[in-house]
């Protein structure tokens, strides 16, 4: 196997799993807060077969990574969760919603940290492998504080907001939805088309303080 199949192949597998630790951290948080949705179906789990989503988990993301795409993207089923069910009525959509996203962040540095002692040491074929999964969470993270529905980052957007300004965030997050899978490709499309060029020079450019170049 050639050098740049591996490493696609290896890229793609730390995107899915990323995908569902994201997925899997927004069930444990809504389960911390009381809701067991998430638990009752079985979603609290790294069992891959209990989130992957074909589109989202095994298409999409092989098409960005096979077309050198600036954009490393996925989604798994999304971990259900009652919000009425939360214990933390003000603030706890926005804990759930931003549960995976300072999971892959987390993630993101943890690696980046491991890239930098194994440069120092001479392992440079892990210091490869730990930064591709930093790079991975880290520009999951950032992507999901986009805030734009049914991004993670307008949920936490909505949350954090007095409840006379959450409620038309609401309302425009529903219309929306009603577009289904639909809305997400437009969005991603529109994304990719207009700022995945800057966006990516901005992850790189985090990308290179966390692991010092």
């Amino acid at each position: 196997m050639s050098p740049d199949i591996a490493s696609t192949i290896f890229s793609l597998l730390v995107l899915f799993v990323s995908i569902i630790i994201h997925e899997v951290a927004h069930g444990y948080a809504a389960y911390a807060l009381g809701d067991p949705t998430a638990k009752l179906a079985g979603r609290l789990t790294l069992n891959p077969l209990r989130h992957i989503d074909p589109m989202g988990s095994v298409i999409v993301p092989a098409l960005l990574v096979l077309t050198h795409s600036n954009i490393m993207f996925g989604w798994a089923k999304p971990v259900p969760y009652n919000p009425y069910n939360l214990r933390n009525k003000r603030w706890g959509e926005a804990i759930v919603a931003s549960a995976g996203v300072l999971t892959n962040l987390a993630l993101a540095v943890a690696f980046a940290l491991l890239t930098r002692f194994a440069l120092g040491s001479g392992m440079l074929q892990f210091a490869q492998a730990a930064a591709t999964i930093s790079f991975v969470n880290l520009f999951l993270g950032l992507f999901n504080l986009i805030p734009f529905p049914p991004i993670d980052g307008f949920t936490v957007l909505r949350g954090i907001l007095p409840y006379r300004y959450s409620v038309g965030l609401r309302n425009f997050e529903d219309r929306m939805r009603t577009g289904g899978l639909l809305t997400f490709v437009v969005v991603l499309f529109a994304f990719s088309y207009l700022f995945s060029a800057p966006f990516s020079h901005f992850v790189s450019w985090v990308f290179g303080l966390l692991i010092g170049q």
